[in-house]
């Protein structure tokens, strides 16, 4: 699996902030994180020049470099790094190099170190995606964007895998299908529309795009789900939502869970059913108290016959 594959830990809509940069002078450097590709409109000139979907610094006239400092929204292990200069054609940084490091609590910007570099000085073109795979283990929870000299970059983006505070939730009450807790969709029968993994992300979603959408299905059978869980534990609560899914929602869903510990190390999952197939009902938030006492490591959801959920929720208690 290529590592786009995985989430966006900077994404603006998981909680990524740009908490500080060197300069913004032409392009505010929020921009970075936005969802989305950038977009661009030419002969579109505002009080700072042509205007920018992106992160551009003014033209450095002494020594130095630009960077911008990324709290990534989702801690954890990076796979890969984007680098993005669309639109930047003659205002393109020639060099970018990106480094990380870990920190506890919520310290401001100047008071983070132990910066690792995890992408070296490497080439940019202009216009242009760059796809750059990083092999470090460490969990992190911030990065920092380095380009040289200076220039425009339009979007940042840190794919890897969620490693959340184990610590921290212990003993509490908490998603064990979020993908801010180390939750992540290992299969599904369609992505058509969008991604399935957008279920698991925080908050609520906005409008059809921020949700999981299937083709419409001829031949019969349903779409479905999995999900690797935070970690082994209870569900108590399972929450459906079809908000903003009008014309387009299922008719019905079920919901299985499975121990993956009990079946080994790639054997099969041996699922048990945690809600029965139910009758859902468009834009609506579903919530099903569930009575089964087993752990499950993993929750498959079938939807029937076809349709989109905008989120997936299962409330319960991690195992000690």
């Amino acid at each position: 699996m290529t590592f786009t594959r995985l989430p966006d830990l900077a994404l603006r809509t998981y909680g990524g902030s740009v908490t500080a940069a060197s300069d913004e002078s032409f392009a505010e450097r929020d921009a970075l994180i936005r969802p989305g590709p950038a977009t661009f409109q030419p002969h579109t000139f505002g009080a700072r020049g042509q205007v920018y979907d992106g992160w551009e610094t003014r033209r450095r006239r002494e020594p130095g470099h630009d960077w911008a400092v990324v709290r990534l929204g989702l801690p954890g292990v990076i796979r890969g790094v984007v680098i993005d200069t669309a639109w930047f054609k003659g205002n393109y940084p020639p060099y970018a190099s990106v480094e990380a490091c870990a920190a506890g609590g919520h310290p401001a910007p100047g008071e983070l170190d132990g910066w690792v570099e995890i992408v070296p000085r490497s080439g940019l073109g202009g216009d242009r995606v760059h796809e750059f795979r990083v092999d470090d283990p460490r969990r992190f929870t911030h990065v920092r964007l380095n380009i040289f000299p200076d220039g425009g970059v339009a979007r940042l983006r840190v794919h890897g895998e969620v490693v959340p505070d184990r610590a921290f939730l212990d003993g509490l009450t908490v998603d064990l299908a979020a993908l801010e807790n180390g939750a992540l969709v290992t299969g599904c029968s369609d992505e058509f529309y969008s991604s399935p993994n957008n279920v698991l992300a925080p908050g609520l979603a906005r409008d059809q795009s921020e949700g999981w959408e299937t083709a419409r299905r001829r031949d019969g059978g349903n779409d479905w789900l999995e999900v690797a869980l935070a970690g082994p534990g209870t569900v108590a609560v399972a929450e459906l939502d079809t908000t903003n899914l009008k014309f387009n929602a299922p008719g019905w869903a079920a919901l299985s869970g499975a121990d993956a510990r009990s079946s080994g190390p790639g054997g099969p999952r041996a699922w048990f059913p945690l809600l029965p197939r139910t009758r859902l009902q468009p834009d609506t938030r579903h919530r099903f108290r569930l009575d089964d006492p087993r752990p499950v490591t993993h929750a498959r959801l079938d939807i029937y016959p076809d349709g989109g959920l905008a989120r997936l929720r299962l409330l319960g208690s991690l195992l000690p």
